[in-house]
């Protein structure tokens, strides 16, 4: 019998005082059961990077399918006429992968956060260079794995972006890090 995906239920505040967007999203999440807490927290992630550009676009912000299905965002960032404007992913995909997103979105936008990601980037940063629409933002890998630990069924979030740093409290517990610019 296979396992069903895990129901959350999050509060995401979001503050980008570089954007001027404040905003809060009242979020249904699923977890896949091969989905770890930390993947799920880097999405959570990057819904608060990405939901200023809800000021921008007459449309909508949302989670895609998830694992169960390959070859749909993380996220999808798409207007009202059904456009895909960002296609946002998070992990450490493979060439093939972000070139057909980048055929298939206006921006695509990679979250990668494990410990290997020097090693992956090494690999696949010179099989994308041709992709125009892509940019690549690395997380670090420690923060999100201390705050992996404090997910609960009902959670709050809090996203605070301000000059290129960002604070994520989960559950209480609250880390700040720089991500870094890949591309």
């Amino acid at each position: 019998m296979a396992l069903s995906a895990t129901v959350f239920k999050v509060e995401l505040g979001v503050s980008d005082v570089e954007h001027n967007y404040y905003a809060d999203h009242t979020l249904t999440v699923a977890r896949h059961p091969s989905e770890t807490y930390e993947r799920m927290v880097v999405r959570l992630l990057a819904f608060g990077l990405r939901a200023h550009r809800l000021n921008d676009v007459e449309g909508e912000l949302t989670f895609g399918a998830g694992l169960s299905t390959p070859g749909v965002p993380d996220l999808r960032l798409a207007d009202y006429t059904g456009r895909n404007v960002e296609w946002i992913n998070v992990g450490q995909p493979d060439e093939r992968a972000l070139s057909k997103a980048a055929g298939q979105a206006e921006q695509v936008v990679l979250y990668p956060f494990a410990s290997g990601v020097a090693t992956w980037w090494r690999t696949v940063g010179p099989k994308v260079v041709g992709i125009a629409n892509l940019s690549v933002v690395q997380i670090p890998h420690a923060p999100i794995a201390q705050l992996a630990q404090t997910i609960d069924r009902r959670v709050s979030v809090q996203v605070m972006m301000i000059e290129g740093e960002v604070t994520m409290t989960v559950g209480g517990v609250d880390v700040t890090f720089a991500p870094e610019t890949l591309r």
